[in-house]
């Protein structure tokens, strides 16, 4: 395995590490803050580079598959964090926060985790990216429809967003890629990822240290939320596969799907849309748990092939 793809599969441990250090001193990652916006832009380039047009033409191949997992993501996860909200009481610029990572896509380090899982990669990428372009109209409409516009939040301002820093860098990379498909697959298998990894791992040690009184006035609630979240995701997922009889690769690619949130994105939006800075915590607690579990659940599902591998 080259250095490059070690150092991106211990995402987990690079985003822990950058928590940790947040903590300890927050000054090191303050600085960040304009560069969080151009960040996740360069997340979702990468998505991009690794992504072709012929994609489309899989998901018509295939577009029941694709939608069961795009559909769950976009009930279960919502759903979750209108209920965790409510039933914990949370302060409304966390509850505001939680639903706003409910209603986020799913994140592109799935398809790492799916890889690990020995899931369905190739349909990961496609759900992924399916949910990633719905996402521009869904995350906006269901975020304001769950949580309201108390906190600030417009529907155009929130979609145009979508469009700049996810379809438009999404859509770049899947131009370059027909360009220089050569180059853009050496790229894309080796620095992009790791960039992306970086990227995210300071958007989220960033927001720590940007809001880290308010962490430690409210860290124990947060973080029980956070965890019976996105626990509950990844179950809820795996289930509602199982329910519609489907295989086991299948269930452990939903699973991972529904489970992992694009927090970068959900961060991105806390920032630019809610006056309250809190929002955004949700979003980077949610990094850590995602990744975490993610992780985690790859280690127990990789030293069990599932049956019906191919």
């Amino acid at each position: 395995m080259k250095w490059y793809t070690t150092l991106t599969n211990l995402f987990a441990v690079w985003v822990v590490i950058g928590t940790a250090w947040a903590v300890a001193a927050p000054s090191h990652f303050t600085w960040f803050q304009p560069w969080i916006t151009p960040a996740l832009g360069v997340v979702m380039l990468g998505m991009g580079l690794t992504l072709r047009w012929t994609d489309f033409r899989a998901v018509l191949k295939q577009p029941v598959s694709v939608m069961i997992g795009v559909v769950a993501q976009f009930v279960i996860m919502p759903s979750l964090a209108f209920g965790c909200a409510k039933l914990f009481r949370l302060e409304p610029e966390f509850a505001m926060g939680l639903i706003l990572v409910g209603c986020c896509p799913g994140g592109t380090a799935s398809n790492v985790i799916a890889y690990l899982s020995r899931a369905d990669v190739p349909l990961s990428v496609l759900m992924t990216m399916t949910s990633t372009l719905f996402s521009v109209i869904l995350t906006p409409a269901l975020t304001l429809w769950l949580g309201g516009t108390a906190l600030g939040g417009d529907f155009v301002s929130m979609v145009w967003s979508m469009v700049t820093v996810v379809l438009l860098p999404v859509t770049a990379g899947m131009v370059l890629n027909g360009l220089f498909p050569s180059l853009v697959d050496h790229v894309g298998r080796t620095v992009a990822p790791l960039i992306s990894v970086l990227a995210v791992t300071l958007i989220v040690a960033c927001i720590v240290a940007l809001n880290l009184e308010k962490l430690r006035d409210h860290w124990r609630t947060l973080l029980l939320v956070m965890f019976l979240f996105d626990s509950m995701g990844f179950v809820l997922g795996y289930v509602a596969a199982r329910l519609l009889r489907q295989s086991e690769r299948f269930c452990r690619t939903v699973a991972i799907e529904v489970g992992m949130q694009n927090s970068g994105l959900a961060v991105h939006l806390a920032k630019q849309h809610f006056a309250a800075g809190a929002v955004s915590v949700p979003g980077a607690i949610a990094a850590v748990y995602h990744c975490l579990m993610g992780s985690l659940l790859a280690t127990f599902w990789r030293r069990r092939p599932p049956e019906d591998a191919h």
